[in-house]
């Protein structure tokens, strides 16, 4: 028989197979997850959690796809934190320190508590790149924060306000658009598979099974 492990999702208790993520576990009781995960068709980041031990009361936050169940885990998600998310026109903006001040500027009431980065379920140093997005280190900002799938977690443990995610993306996309160097063959690339060369080449990749995309994928070459 296989080791079970007792669960407690929204309250109610579950007995569950150990081993399995929060997500699959969530399946497992009967959950039908239709939206606020990206591999449940969603999108990536969107199943935040947050989650007690029994006996234990540290609160901890986590992604339900890549957090394996324990025994005595009290589980709720978070599909949805509210975010500050102003519109511009990248056309429009430059990256200087004041464009940041004036879209968010919420991040100079940053108090240094690092409560961003320890929530982080990516492990981010949210609160350092926070700081690069206040001297307007864009570059730095970018890289610092590159692999943020805003979950928004960082963001509901702030007591300034600040929506982390989308500070970061501006920073990303000023990097992009001004500061980091073109690439050529990138550009190359798209103006090739507007002219339609690529047609064939993507209708019959795209009747291959997925067990061979797969191979292909795995062994393909990978530029420098």
């Amino acid at each position: 028989m296989e080791k079970t492990v007792n669960i407690f999702l929204f309250g109610k208790k579950y007995e569950v197979p150990a081993g399995l993520t929060i997500m699959t576990a969530m399946e497992h009781a009967g959950y039908q997850l239709v939206r606020g995960c990206g591999c449940r068709n969603g999108f990536c980041g969107a199943c935040a959690t947050i989650y007690r031990i029994k006996g234990n009361p540290e609160l901890k936050a986590c992604l339900a796809c890549q957090t394996e169940v324990q025994e005595g885990m009290y589980i709720a998600t978070l599909p949805f934190f509210p975010l500050v998310k102003q519109v511009y026109n990248i056309e429009n903006i430059k990256p200087t320190e004041q464009i940041m001040m004036q879209l968010y500027p919420e991040i100079y009431s940053c108090i240094g508590c690092n409560a961003c980065t320890k929530a982080c379920t990516q492990e981010l140093n949210v609160m350092q790149y926070i700081a690069y997005a206040q001297r307007g280190e864009y570059e730095k900002c970018a890289e610092e924060s590159f692999d943020c799938v805003m979950c928004g977690v960082c963001s509901s443990r702030c007591p300034a306000g600040i929506s982390h995610p989308q500070v970061a993306m501006l920073a990303r996309r000023l990097n992009g658009k001004y500061i980091a160097p073109e690439c050529g063959h990138l550009a190359d690339r798209v103006n090739e598979i507007n002219e339609g060369i690529f047609k064939s080449l993507i209708e019959d990749l795209m009747q291959k099974p997925v067990e061979e995309m797969k191979e292909l994928y795995n062994s393909r070459e990978i530029e420098k």
